[in-house]
Parts: C-alpha cells; structure tokens; sequence
C-alpha cells in the first residue's frame, strides 16, 4: 500500500472561551490514501471545520503530528508550511472566494503563475479544468456573471490546478440549492477522481457523504 497523502496522529485543538477550556479536538487519528475521497461527517459545531484548518495548514495551536505527501508539517517553519501547502493541498470553500475583478480564467490561473508555473501552460491547465466543468464558454465571464453554480465550479477548478496531493473541502455545496448542490458535487468528485487526488469533504448531510469512498464522524472532538 502507498504512503498516506495525509496522516493525522493525536491532533487536538483547544481555546478558551470565558475562562473555561474547550476542547475541539480531542485526539484526533487519520489516514487518507491516495486517491480516495473521504467524506468528514458532523453537524454544524462539531469542528469540521477546525480540523480542515489544522490539515490545511491554515493556523497554529494544534497538538500532535500532521504528515502531508510524507512531510512532517509539525516540524516546519511558516515559509515551508507556506510552501507545501501552496504545492500539495488544494482548497474548496462553501463560499467560493473568487477574486470579483479577474475572469474565471483569471481565477484559475492566478495560482498557478504563484506556483511559478508559465502563462501559456497555466491558461492551457485552466482551459482544461474549466472545460470539464462545463464551463469552456464562460472563460471570459467575472464571478458577478456567472450563477451560484458555476462560481463553485470555478472554486473547484482552483484548487486543482496545482495538481494537488490533497483537495480539502469545507461544505463546497452549501451554499447551493439541492439540484445544483448534486450536480456540482458530482462533478467535482468525477474531477477529483479524474486526477488522481485525495480528498478530505467536510460535510453535515448524510446523503452526500455517501456518495464517496468513506465516511468518517466526528463526534465530541474524535472521529467514529
């Protein structure tokens, strides 16, 4: 069997709220392989979204190992958690956080030229991701012209331009009515699956969940 894309050991997480300590994350223990899709089941609270921060690499303050692509990004600096973050995970938010003045091109190339990563080839990787998305006649369209769903396609292209390890997604249909939410998460699972990544789906609806490869719940600050 292949190395984990990402393996989690102990991670916990706390804060404190009034005085009084709140664990989040309680020993947290994790194994993604490479390219499965793995769905993060939990209502709204449970700390979904904490855990996607401390994979992600996305802020301090967690206890125990995180391992990304074989890294072992607890024992990085910021540059180097900067940098693997940057080339081996990929984001999908609820909300799609496209930057309103460049197109859906734009959006897609935008990390790839700060990957280092030359023009022609990122507009050509951008065409690609777009097209499969259905979107080859909107390139030229911004984030205010194009409808909820197809923002969130554009969001999906995004993350996987890099050609990411790991796809980390935080409710990517939330925002959506049920219709497009199936269809766009169909497509981006297909899409997911079409490139070979992994990916961790943070998500509160069972019916979704079941749609991928696994399903893991967490439950008073451990997983299930």
């Amino acid at each position: 069997m292949n190395d984990p894309v990402v393996q989690l050991t102990n991670l916990t997480r706390s804060f404190e709220q009034g005085g009084v300590r709140i664990d989040v994350l309680r020993g947290v223990n994790l194994a993604v392989q490479p390219g499965e899709i793995v769905a993060l089941l939990g209502p709204s609270g449970s700390g979904k979204s904490t855990l996607l921060q401390a994979v992600g690499l996305l802020e301090g303050g967690f206890g125990g190992r995180i391992d990304i692509a074989g890294t072992d990004a607890s024992a990085l600096d910021g540059d180097a958690r900067t940098a693997l973050r940057r080339d081996r995970v990929g984001f999908v938010y609820q909300f799609h956080h496209l930057l309103p003045d460049f197109t859906a091109l734009e959006n897609v190339v935008l990390p790839q030229l700060v990957a280092d990563k030359p023009l022609a080839a990122a507009q050509d990787r951008a065409r690609e991701l777009l097209g499969a998305l259905g979107l080859g006649q909107r390139l030229d369209h911004r984030p205010s012209q194009l409808s909820g769903g197809e923002q969130q396609r554009v969001a999906v292209a995004r993350a996987l331009a890099n050609k990411p390890a790991l796809v980390l997604a935080d409710e990517p249909t939330g925002n959506l009515d049920e219709a497009t939410a199936d269809k766009v998460l169909a497509e981006f699972l297909k899409l997911v699956r079409d490139e070979g990544s992994a990916a961790l789906v943070a998500t509160h609806n069972e019916r979704l969940a079941r749609s991928m490869d696994r399903v893991v719940r967490l439950h008073e600050g451990v997983l299930e």
